[in-house]
Formats: C-alpha cells, sequence, structure tokens
C-alpha cells in the first residue's frame, strides 16, 4: 500500500483510539455545547449494538437521515463500527431524491435523528424491509406502529462493540450521490483505503494537532466534510459545528470557536469579503486556511490573508472520485498573477497527467483534461459498471488506472510550477461548492415542461466559474414559477435555475446540435 505512513487502518478507528486515550477531551461543539469523545464514543457504539440486533449485512451500506447533530455523528461512527460504509441523506433535499438514493444504494439500515423523524416517511415510500434506529429515543413502540413493515430498533446503551467485524479495506467507507447527466444521481463509492491515503497526506502536510478547532462548514452529503470529522478526530482535535444561521456569515462563529483550522469553499469567503468582514487581523486565531471545492479568485485570496494574518492557505482541488483533494497550492502574499489561484502539484503518492482523449500528453505550457491516478483513486460509481468503466482507464503503456476529471487544465511551462484549472470539457459546472451534471437538470426540466427540449447553462461565467444557472425551453411561452416549483419537488437548491427563458426555436450549429453558444450569446447581449 502506497501511502504517507503506511498504516491499514479503517476510516473511524482513529476516532475509537483517540476516545480512549483521551476520553474527556471535545470530540464536537455544536452550537458552543461541548460533546467529548467518550460521549459520542458511547453513543456510536449504542447506535452500532441497534445495527447488531438487526443483522445486519457484512460490509454493507447504512444510510444516515440526519445533519449536524450529534447522533448524525454518532450514526455514521456506528455505522462504520459494525463493518458497514455510510450513505448520508440529505435533509435539504427533496424526498424523491432521496428515495432513489436509499433504493439504488442498497442500503440495509437506515439512521434517523430526532430532527428528521418527521419526513421519513416520505422518504421511505413503498421501500420495505429496512432496519430504521432511531438514534435519540430509548422507546420505539410508536414508531413501530407507523413502520409495520421495517425492523425499528432504538440505541442499545452501555454497549462496547468488541467483536466488531474488521471492514474490508478495499469496499466503501462511504458512498457519496453527485449529479448525474441522465437525470439520477450517481454514487460515488470511496474505500477505507482511499481515505487512508488522503488522512495521512493532509496530516503530515498540515501538522494538525490535538489543540486545533476545525471548522465544519458542508453538509454531510459533500465530501468536503469527511476531512472536518476524520481529522480532526484522528489527532483527537474539536470539530466545531456552527448554528445554521452561521453558516454564511460565520465570522462570529470563527471567533467564539477559536477555530484555527479552516476549510470551507472559496463562496463563503467571498460573501464575508463582500460584507467587510474581512479586515486586516480578524481572525488571529487561524494558523491553517483551506479552499475546495470551485475557483479560488486572488482577490478573495488577498483578502482572506490580509485577515489571517498568523495563517498559511492552501488552494486544494479534487473531484469526489479523487478522495477530496488531490492536488495543492501554498499561496503567498506576492504571488498573484492570473485572476484565478492555481490548483498547484499532486499530492504524495498521486499522479497527474495532462492529456488529449488518447492519453497523449500534453506540451509544458499547453492544455488538456486532467487525469489523476494513485491510491485515492475512488472504487468507482455504485452498482454503474458502464460509467465507471468511462470514467476510471487504464493508460495503455503504464497500466495505470485514471480517473478523467473532465477539467481542462494547463500543463506547467517550468519543471516545478503549478497546474493551473481553466474550465469543463463537458456538460458539467460547479455552483457554490457542488458539482452539477447540467443534463440532469435539462432531464427533469423536460419532464415538467410536457416533453419540450431543454437547455441549462452556467451563467453568469466569471474567470471560468459559473455563479448561476439559466434555463432555456425550446416553446412559444411559459409559467416561470410554475415550472421552477416543479423543478424544486426533485432539485436541490443550488440545481434550480434563476430563470428560465421561453424560446420558440432553438438555434443549431452546423452539426445540427443544439447552439449552447449562440444561447449563451443571447444572455451576452442581455
Amino acid at each position: 500500500m502506497d501511502d504517507a505512513t503506511g498504516n491499514d487502518t479503517w476510516l473511524g478507528e482513529g476516532f475509537f483510539r483517540t476516545a480512549d486515550q483521551t476520553p474527556d477531551a471535545p470530540a464536537i461543539s455544536i452550537g458552543g455545547c461541548e460533546v467529548s469523545f467518550a460521549a459520542l464514543r458511547d453513543k456510536a457504539w449504542a447506535i452500532a449494538a441497534a445495527h447488531s440486533e438487526a443483522e445486519p449485512q457484512a460490509n454493507g451500506l447504512t444510510a444516515i437521515l440526519g445533519m449536524h447533530t450529534a447522533s448524525a455523528y454518532a450514526g455514521i461512527l456506528g455505522a462504520l463500527a459494525t463493518g458497514n460504509g455510510y450513505v448520508p441523506l440529505n435533509p435539504n433535499f427533496p424526498a424523491d431524491r432521496l428515495t432513489y438514493v436509499l433504493r439504488h444504494s442498497g442500503c440495509a439500515a437506515v439512521v434517523i435523528d430526532r430532527e428528521r423523524e418527521g419526513m421519513l416517511g416520505d422518504v421511505l415510500k413503498d421501500i420495505e424491509g429496512l432496519n430504521l434506529i432511531f438514534a435519540d429515543r430509548d422507546d420505539v413502540s410508536d414508531l413501530e406502529r407507523d413502520f409495520p413493515q421495517h425492523r425499528v430498533r432504538c440505541p442499545v446503551p452501555d454497549s462496547a462493540v468488541t467483536d466488531r467485524p474488521r471492514p474490508v479495506l478495499e469496499v466503501p467507507a462511504y458512498v457519496l450521490y453527485t449529479s448525474g447527466s441522465t437525470g439520477t444521481p450517481k454514487g460515488v463509492a470511496v474505500s477505507h483505503l482511499n481515505l487512508r491515503h488522503f488522512l495521512d497526506t493532509m496530516t503530515a502536510m498540515f501538522d494538525l494537532r490535538p489543540t486545533d478547532r476545525f471548522s465544519h462548514l458542508f453538509d454531510l452529503s459533500f465530501d468536503l466534510s469527511v476531512f472536518d470529522m476524520f481529522a480532526a478526530w484522528e489527532v483527537g482535535a474539536c470539530m466545531s459545528v456552527p448554528a445554521a444561521e452561521e453558516a454564511l456569515i460565520p465570522t462570529e462563529y470563527v471567533r467564539r470557536e477559536r477555530i484555527s483550522v479552516w476549510f470551507s469553499v472559496p463562496s463563503v469567503a467571498v460573501m464575508m469579503q463582500r460584507l467587510k468582514q474581512l479586515e486586516p487581523g480578524r481572525f488571529p486565531d487561524i494558523r491553517l486556511s483551506l479552499f475546495c471545492g470551485e475557483a479560488l479568485q486572488w482577490d478573495t485570496a488577498g483578502a482572506w490573508m490580509a485577515a489571517t494574518p498568523n495563517a498559511a492557505l492552501h488552494n486544494l482541488y479534487g473531484p469526489t472520485e479523487v478522495t477530496l483533494a488531490c492536488t495543492s497550492y501554498a499561496c503567498g502574499e506576492n504571488d498573484a498573477g492570473d485572476d484565478v489561484v492555481p490548483i498547484g502539484s499532486p499530492m504524495k503518492g498521486l499522479k497527474a497527467l495532462v492529456a488529449n482523449a488518447d492519453f497523449e500528453e500534453a506540451d509544458p505550457g499547453e492544455t488538456g483534461e486532467l487525469l489523476i491516478a494513485g491510491p485515492q483513486v475512488a472504487l468507482g460509481y455504485w452498482k454503474d459498471a458502464d460509467k465507471t468503466a468511462q470514467a476510471f482507464v487504464t493508460h495503455p503503456t503504464s497500466g495505470e488506472r485514471y480517473y478523467r476529471t473532465g477539467d481542462v487544465v494547463r500543463r506547467p511551462s517550468e519543471a516545478n510550477g503549478p497546474l493551473r484549472f481553466l474550465g469543463r470539457i463537458d456538460n458539467q459546472v460547479k455552483i457554490r461548492g457542488h458539482r452539477i451534471e447540467l443534463g440532469e437538470i435539462e432531464a427533469h426540466l423536460r419532464n415538467v415542461s410536457q416533453g419540450h427540449r431543454a437547455v441549462v447553462l452556467g451563467w453568469p461565467v466569471r474567470n471560468g466559474q459559473s455563479q448561476g444557472l439559466v434555463a432555456f425551453v425550446e416553446t412559444a411561452e411559459l409559467d416561470e414559477d410554475t415550472l421552477i416549483s416543479a423543478l424544486a419537488r426533485n432539485l436541490p437548491d443550488y440545481m434550480l435555475p434563476k430563470r428560465i427563458v421561453a424560446v420558440p426555436q432553438f438555434p443549431h450549429n452546423v452539426n445540427g446540435k443544439i447552439d449552447r453558444r449562440s444561447l449563451a450569446d443571447h444572455l451576452k447581449r442581455k
């Protein structure tokens, strides 16, 4: 195994080791209320024991219907402690989408926190035979009547899981569902070995410490949340969760919680910059700043560095398929060049190839698609061999397995120069750090507009980064509000177009395809 330390440990093992060594240290802080490693461990064990009562499948999957609660985090740890991987169900997403994820993933169990109990019926629909574990209940007799077609359980207190089956390290530690081009989400399966390499690399690169306080601004369905949880817990640090109203403007949260390790998408910093929350020296406790998920502008990076005078700032890049992050660039105060911060160089043990469709490497200074190889390349797409074969490819000469990112980058002109992100080669964009297949929105829009053809564009585009979405429907007239409301029943808010424009006849290019460039020009003229 090629990793930073040679450890063969499963995701979560570091947490339980820390809980044994420093049981009274805070593992999480939620709204200023701290939960110790011992308390979170005991809750995880109680949930794991409920799994055992229900006879879970070996190395199977457990869904987590929860968000930013001690029960949700304990549910993840409890699932891992039984040898299962986890599948987060984002409560902010439409119920139909969660139903699809639950059915497609094949999860045998669902852990539900108290805040999400009321939506469970809408999610389960006609699914039967699941193990339902209500993390905040000590009596489930009323719920047994509500869900007679399932096995209903509550946590089993005072349970230490000593006979836990060791997970197979080559099977998923989690499966995260991202936007899919056919109108349905696709599950990215990431193994324990993938995560072992990532966590060891990040811990060594950034000297993570037990005294650190980690930010936590991501939903559990966003893969970057994995760093916040497990990088913190493995070194014995505390992860601090903001109140919901603090997530977008986290200024007071950062100061109150004494955050020392910051991790977010750049959009959070942009919003703070616009609201003049990045005065020089504002956040002296932060010693490490990490940004990932979308392009970071130099203007924002400079403002952030001024506000965090004691911090090193690193711009990370990485698709979910390559385990959170695979390249890094250390930002300096005086090295601003282009408008966009470079994505840097591959992390230890990983390889980057800038090439065309035939694996022909681009010349120095030229552009091509970025491909990544190494121990962080994921297992593939869950239950989708065809999509896996298309995206995870074998190099014809070296035999190495690469992931095709679909991102266009510029190969460095100099030997040790950084890679520079230029945009996408396919029909995919990122909005607020969320990767979106425009084809998925188009498929839903066709359905709700009586089959009319639809095109969705990322718009406006600044420095190669889409700021929002605009849709076009081939029809003489439409009711924009009705269509957006219909889309909202199946799509999360970040996938909803800001505008839907009626176009009587779509323009076509010389190949007979819809001319997306012409539609974009229409927006520019407007």
